[in-house]
């Protein structure tokens, strides 16, 4: 339980603040937001889990305080406004000139996006809404190449699909295999869409691919130990992007809910918290090595989400079947994992 104080000290003033916003409706609204949050990152914390574990505790800490302000606050409320003021061409942020207009005039000048999304929210979600081929292609790419680079190690020894995961781990004997699996589905996901669609999504999937790219090789650049990025800043860069792809779908996904900017970051802010509660207790209960098979159940759901924000260039397909899917995926894994240990004689009777 105590993973969770923190978490539920910022829900109850989270809620307390989405009642005053919105009375007993918005209150309902970020409930419902923090649910669906939650529910489906759970295989966020796990992959969270499964870097942090290789962490001293210097960073560890770092990442628990910095790294969930940023996920918050940056990727949750700053980033979406960052893409809206670049697809739109407005300051991101209101500066003093808007100040004295209101004081000049009595009314706010909606020349800024944070003031777009308060005063004309409609016109907001719907600039944020046109860059959906962008984000899910960037971060479908993303997500692909994690799934594909736990799967594609040859030297990997241990399989719960194993029919599968040996055929993807005896792929890793090819160099840059991950990358020309994703390049081959990125080309084929672009074949399907109507020219200009598919120029977007490509563009946008190979940037995905770039970034990934320099990611993983930024530890070794910068003297990180490992051979792959797992420790200091470039783990940390390397969460904060990983966080990101995962999140950025369900902040496109709230509008459904409403278009106030605020309840959504109470909600989507509040589902990340609990994130961080479930990855910490999954990194100081050394959970993963009493779940031998927790970590693929979350890889692989992290190969159905970045498939299915490929398709989504294509296809609607409904985030209750995403959730669900990955749901599964990790249960199952629980389970299995659970057969294992009482079959070997790892829980005493």
């Amino acid at each position: 339980m105590k993973y969770f104080y923190s978490s539920l000290l910022v829900t109850l003033g989270g809620l307390l603040g989405a009642w005053m916003l919105g009375g007993w409706a918005g209150l309902w609204i970020a409930f419902n937001l923090a649910l669906l949050e939650t529910s489906l990152s759970f295989d966020n914390a796990v992959v969270n889990a499964s870097v942090l574990k290789h962490w001293d505790e210097k960073w560890r800490k770092r990442f628990l305080l910095w790294g969930m302000l940023i996920a918050v606050f940056g990727m949750r409320v700053i980033f979406p406004l960052l893409i809206v003021a670049i697809i739109a061409g407005m300051a991101p942020m209101p500066g003093p000139i808007a100040l004295f207009d209101y004081f000049s005039t009595g009314a706010w000048p909606v020349n800024d996006v944070l003031s777009l999304a308060m005063v004309e929210p409609d016109r907001y979600a719907a600039i944020l809404t046109s860059a959906h081929i962008e984000v899910t292609a960037f971060g479908g790419a993303f997500l692909l190449l994690v799934f594909l680079n736990f799967f594609l190690d040859y030297e990997k020894d241990t399989h719960w699909f194993k029919p599968v995961e040996q055929l993807l781990s005896r792929l890793g004997k090819l160099e840059m295999a991950p990358v020309l699996l994703a390049m081959l589905l990125l080309l084929l996901m672009t074949a399907s869409l109507p020219a200009a669609q598919g120029l977007r999504f490509l563009e946008a999937g190979i940037w995905g691919v770039i970034v990934y790219v320099l990611v993983d090789g930024l530890g070794g650049l910068i003297g990180d130990e490992g051979t792959t990025v797992k420790t200091g800043l470039g783990g940390f860069i390397y969460l904060e992007i990983l966080d990101a792809s995962f999140s950025f779908d369900g902040v496109l996904g709230a509008f459904a809910l409403t278009k106030n900017i605020f309840l959504i970051a109470i909600g989507l802010g509040i589902g990340a918290m609990f994130v961080r509660s479930f990855t910490l207790m999954l990194v100081e209960k050394e959970t993963l090595n009493a779940f031998k098979y927790l970590e693929h159940g979350a890889f692989w759901a992290i190969g159905a989400l970045a498939l299915v924000m490929l398709l989504a260039a294509r296809f609607h397909i409904p985030e209750v079947i995403t959730g669900g899917v990955a749901a599964l995926l990790i249960v199952l894994a629980v389970l299995h994992s659970w057969a294992v240990r009482n079959k070997e004689g790892g829980i005493s009777s």
